[in-house]
């Protein structure tokens, strides 16, 4: 079977993924990072008066067209706390920022404008009309629909929504991510290894990718090479009914990579497998009707790339969230090779160049059995199928392992 290039096997693999339609409610204190599934309307106008925007004193405008005007104050009105009468001709209020403006009030001039005087005000300045004044459904008006279906609630748009009078919201549901890690040499963090195991690492990190893109996540644990026992987990995620299936590890041809083989005999429709990429060539695509199967590499370094290059993506697509940008463009501080027919992601770390613009350093050693290169790294340099020699100085691609690094 030929290698499938990477950006044919996303898009592939992306053409099939639609959002998620199903929803549900949440108040508004877990709804960060959650995306509306309908428009949300005002509950309330805002402001729900004529407010005051400063410190000053409300009177009609026309009392204090020019500098000099003298005025009685009759009251004051401030926050949660507004004066019960009204403004009339020649008669004004002590108002504070937020405060009610009074009936009959149209202006608002700022205290340090006014100078005082027995009984009431002068004016120093002339006053304009509506000046410092907040009107009624100056922001949104009752039912009005302030943001959309379809936005993602961040900062901002949570401090709307709670202007808004709005408690709860009904958002789209998560993604859910079942993760397998497959294979009888792993045991999990805090295990003694016999002679022949290892510490299964990678479902930590592929987790916490998930999460961070915006799904749910189902650990299925750690199963050994037995088709009898994959079957089994497979089935445990088909009833959870996750969206997407994530196998560790026996998704290549060897003797013990069971997963391929165990998933299609279990119904899995196939859709390719084998990427032109370095790490991470065995990667696998399928299908159990609406849930999707990605079979990652058991190398740490490879799972890891491949979660980057496919299963964010996947998520951010089934939950209707905008993608991450991860991909810029710096100068390769050392001579890179000619590449072959494989897309090679190379790890480096990033640091500001002479003339303040980014230079790839990438690390000696690229085994991706490597964890440790993979978290010292900032980014993955780029190296296209046959792409030329690259001096050192030359701009190359790369992709950001933590794109708030240029924040």
């Amino acid at each position: 079977m030929n290698l499938l290039p990477v950006a044919e096997a996303l898009n592939r693999l992306l053409s099939r993924a639609k959002p998620i339609a199903a929803s549900e409610t949440l108040p508004l204190a877990e709804a960060e990072g959650r995306v509306l599934a309908v428009d949300l309307t005002a509950g309330l106008t805002q402001p729900p008066f004529n407010a005051s925007a400063m410190d000053g004193y409300a009177l009609r405008r026309e009392d204090a067209p020019e500098p000099g005007a003298v005025l009685k104050v009759i009251g004051m009105s401030s926050a949660g706390h507004g004066f019960e009468g009204s403004v009339g001709q020649g008669e004004t209020v002590r108002i504070f920022t937020g405060a009610p403006v009074p009936p009959g009030a149209d202006s608002v001039l700022l205290q340090e404008d006014a100078e005082r005087v027995e009984g009431g005000i002068r004016t120093n300045f002339p006053v304009r009309q509506g000046q410092h004044v907040r009107p009624r459904g100056q922001d949104f008006a009752e039912g009005e629909a302030v943001l959309s279906a379809g936005t993602v609630l961040d900062f901002s748009r949570l401090t709307v929504a709670a202007g808004m009078n709005r408690p709860d919201v009904e958002v789209l549901r998560r993604p859910l991510i079942a993760i397998l890690a497959t294979g009888d040499e792993l045991l999990p963090p805090g295990s003694t290894p016999g002679p022949s195991q290892i510490i299964a690492s990678n479902t930590f990190g592929i987790a916490a990718l998930a999460r961070k893109a915006g799904a749910d996540v189902l650990d299925l644990g750690i199963v050994p090479d037995d088709k009898a026992r994959i079957t089994a987990a497979v089935d445990t995620a088909r009833r959870a009914k996750v969206d997407v299936i994530v196998t560790l590890g026996g998704a290549s041809v060897g003797d013990h990579d069971l997963v391929r083989a165990t998933l299609i005999e279990a119904g899995m429709q196939l859709d390719f497998w084998r990427i032109a990429m370095r790490p991470g060539k065995p990667l696998m695509v399928g299908s159990f009707g609406e849930t999707h199967v990605l079979g990652l590499p058991g190398n740490p370094v490879s799972s890891l790339v491949c979660s980057l290059l496919f299963l964010e993506p996947l998520i951010r697509r089934l939950a209707f969230l905008p993608p991450i940008r991860r991909e810029m463009t710096a100068e390769t501080a050392v001579p890179l090779r000619a590449n072959d027919h494989r897309q090679d992601y190379i790890r480096a770390r990033l640091v500001k160049s002479a003339t303040g613009g980014w230079l790839a350093e990438p690390f000696g050693k690229q085994d991706s059995s490597m964890m440790k290169v993979f978290a010292a790294a900032d980014c993955l340099v780029i190296r296209p199928p046959n792409a030329p020699e690259l001096p050192p100085g030359a701009p190359c691609p790369v992709m950001l392992l933590r794109p708030d690094l240029l924040a």
